[in-house]
């Protein structure tokens, strides 16, 4: 684990500079709920709403980054009023937050605005449960929130917008369909049963921090799209947070909230939440843990028994997550891989016609975007396939399947990245041989996302040909790829 987070490679120090810039971020909308005369739940708030604000926004564009970051209050503010509304009212407030987390969820069929927004609603409604929000601390915590969420915006898109030096990263889609086929509208469902049976039994274990339990279940969903994946990042979630209490127990219970040193352990807390995060979702789980923990400490009310408390009803919302996508409308693992290895195909094939066409002289030809574009796919594909070669799975033939279908795609990214490095060179040439090597490769790809025969592997090229070589190796990649994506697996394709 620890050689995953510290020593996994960070392309562009952009993990270092995303959890940076967080640092800087929150620390300034806290400075300035302080300024302000904020109290002690203005600041928290602040903090936790400049979190998010620099934590979820993932548009594509620095401008569509903006537009999302200054719709954040439109979405979470109603929601803030109504669960200090609904404080006294506790059917109400139960039957709101499940609505909360229902139309949250949906809202992903929007893409990544859609999910931001929908992730700010649901923890505005958390944060109001978290800090007890009563209708007459409503005008400070608005301030907070307005305060902090335009500080964390001057951080990222001012003073430190390192996004405008690089290219646009493309848009990943989500699996398509209509109605109930259409992933997002299942998790909907699923969400809210499962955030239905946090609440109920959250409450039964503690009448006053019930809303771990739903926060637990919610957090499970995200980022996630089948049923195994789920079930993964819900295990992960307990083994990080059962490690993080272990360490609130020897770092965060000593402190009794003494100010100084717990802001200082909160700004590590945030960096590690946030350099962690694309790596290993138990350590930023850890890292959120103690963060809560150090928050809970300034509010005098940590202790063992929290801690133990927070520890079961984080069980409770991981199986209120897994009971909800074992029962309700499940979305199979292998239907969620096959299609993005399939996306990941035909990438590959976008990639290889672009660079053709660059060496044969097109001037409008550019492959590099359809890099970027593969390597998030890839990144998509290890997500979906990570409960198959995880090692407590009990499939193990699928398990060496899916691990080959993994290097295999490797394999053809690196193949394609030193395709495109040729082809951007200014003194490439077209090679004759080029197009009929091309051509093969787009078969091979046609072959594996349509159903038919892969053709047979073409002579290796000569020393010297570099184009040709990187050609050959993605060739070869495609052939092996047809055996563990056609392997049936108990009368089904194992492409996952």
């Amino acid at each position: 684990m620890l050689k995953k987070v510290f020593v996994s490679p960070d392309p562009g120090r952009s993990r270092l500079r995303f959890a940076a810039r967080a640092v800087l971020g929150i620390g300034l909308a806290v400075v300035s709920c302080g300024l302000a005369g904020t109290s002690l739940v203005g600041a928290i708030t602040g903090g936790l709403a400049a979190l998010l604000a620099l934590f979820t926004v993932t548009d594509a564009t620095v401008r569509g980054q903006a537009v999302t970051t200054a719709l954040l209050p439109v979405a979470g503010l109603p929601v803030l009023t109504a669960a200090a509304a609904l404080h006294g009212h506790p059917v109400a407030r139960d039957l709101t937050f499940l609505a909360v987390v229902g139309a949250g969820v949906y809202a992903r069929r929007w893409g990544p605005r859609g999910h931001s927004l929908g992730v700010f609603a649901f923890m505005t409604f958390f944060i109001a449960q978290f800090l007890h929000a009563t209708p007459d601390r409503l005008p400070g915590m608005y301030a907070a929130v307005l305060l902090s969420v335009t500080a964390a915006a001057t951080v990222r898109f001012g003073l430190w917008c390192y996004e405008r030096r690089r290219p646009a990263p493309a848009g990943l889609a989500p699996p398509a369909g209509t109605g109930l086929a259409r992933v997002t509208t299942r998790q909907a469902v699923q969400a809210t049963a499962g955030a239905g049976f946090a609440l109920v039994v959250g409450q039964l274990v503690s009448g006053e921090r019930w809303y771990w339990a739903v926060g637990a279940t919610w957090w499970v969903f995200v980022n996630t799209t089948s049923r195994g994946e789920t079930l993964v990042r819900g295990f992960r979630r307990v083994l990080g947070t059962a490690v993080g209490i272990g360490l609130g127990l020897l770092v965060a219970v000593p402190l009794a909230g003494s100010a100084v040193p717990t802001a200082v352990l909160a700004a590590a807390c945030v960096f590690g939440i946030f350099y962690t995060a694309a790596v290993s979702y138990t350590w930023m789980m850890l890292c959120v843990t103690l963060l809560a923990e150090l928050l809970y400490g300034l509010l005098d009310v940590l202790g063992p028994g929290l801690l133990a408390l927070r520890l079961a009803e984080t069980g409770v919302g991981a199986l209120g997550a897994a009971l909800a996508v074992l029962l309700v409308l499940p979305v199979t693992t292998h239907a969620v891989t096959d299609a993005w290895i399939r996306s990941a195909l035909r990438c590959v094939h976008a990639c290889t016609a672009e660079a053709a066409a660059r060496l044969a002289g097109s001037p409008g030809a550019d492959p590099g975007p359809r890099v970027a574009e593969l390597e998030q796919l890839l990144v998509r594909v290890r997500l979906s396939v990570a409960p198959l070669v995880h090692p407590l799975s009990p499939m193990h033939g699928r398990r060496q399947r899916a691990r080959r279908v993994l290097a295999l795609l490797d394999d053809c990214a690196r193949e394609i990245r030193g395709l495109v490095a040729v082809a951007t060179d200014p003194e490439a040439s077209h090679d004759a041989r080029l197009t009929a090597a091309c051509r093969r490769v787009e078969r091979a790809v046609e072959a594996l996302t349509g159903g038919g025969a892969v053709p047979a592997l073409s002579g290796g090229p000569r020393v010297g040909e570099p184009v040709l070589t990187h050609l050959h190796g993605l060739e070869r990649a495609l052939a092996e790829l047809a055996a563990p994506l056609r392997t049936p697996s108990r009368s089904r394709p194992a492409g996952a």
